[in-house]
Parts: structure tokens; C-alpha cells; sequence
């Protein structure tokens, strides 16, 4: 329970991929909801793309599992995954690494002050 307490608040996953930027804000609410606002800013000049996720989530003392409900205010329909399992380490007090062993994807998330916007 106090690893799932350490989780609660805003985190930040800033990355690159094939050129495009990208600033993920996460808010992990203590009643087990989610916010996740995206912003992908590409190297050819065009406006950034924003997207916004919403759901569940719960930490089962290994793993940061969400439930996505709504993209970009819109419920979720087939084929899209509505699940995101991470594996959860903490190198420091202020960040978390996860791997998502399906996707085969590790990611790193900072905390950041509640308000920050991607």
C-alpha cells in the first residue's frame, strides 16, 4: 500500500521517436482513476498533435495496471487495447521505470508539480 500511496500524483514521460517528441503527462488519482494528456511535436513543422486518455488503475505490488475508458473523450471500440501493464521499479525517489513485457517497452517517468501540462 505504500508503494500504490508513492504513485499517487503527476508524472512526466518526455521521449523521442523517429524524430517526433513527445511529452506525456500522468495523473495517478488516489480513488484509482487516471489522466493521461499527450503532446507529439514533429520535426516537419507541423502543429503538435494532443491527445487525452482517461480510466482506471491499480498497483498489485509489482505492476502499474490502467484500464483506458476514453480517448480523446471517445470510449474505447475494437481492435484497441484498453490495458497497460508496467512492471514497476523505483531508482529514485522521484521517478519510476516500467516494463510493459508484452510490448517489450520500458519507459521512464519523473514526477513533476500537479498542474504541468505536457
Amino acid at each position: 500500500d505504500a508503494t500504490r500511496q508513492r504513485l499517487v500524483g503527476t508524472w512526466l514521460r518526455s521521449y523521442e521517436e523517429d524524430g517526433t517528441r513527445v511529452r506525456r503527462v500522468l495523473v495517478l488519482e488516489e480513488q484509482g482513476v487516471f489522466r493521461e494528456l499527450s503532446v507529439a511535436t514533429r520535426p516537419d513543422g507541423e502543429p503538435p498533435l494532443a491527445s487525452s486518455a482517461s480510466g482506471d488503475w491499480l498497483f498489485d505490488g509489482t505492476n502499474l495496471k490502467r484500464r483506458y475508458r476514453l480517448i480523446n473523450g471517445k470510449p474505447l471500440s475494437a481492435p484497441t487495447i484498453p490495458y497497460a501493464t508496467f512492471e514497476l521499479r523505483f531508482p529514485a525517489k522521484s521517478e519510476f521505470i516500467g516494463v510493459d513485457h508484452v510490448r517489450k517497452l520500458k519507459v521512464r517517468y519523473e514526477r513533476v508539480a500537479e498542474g504541468t501540462v505536457p
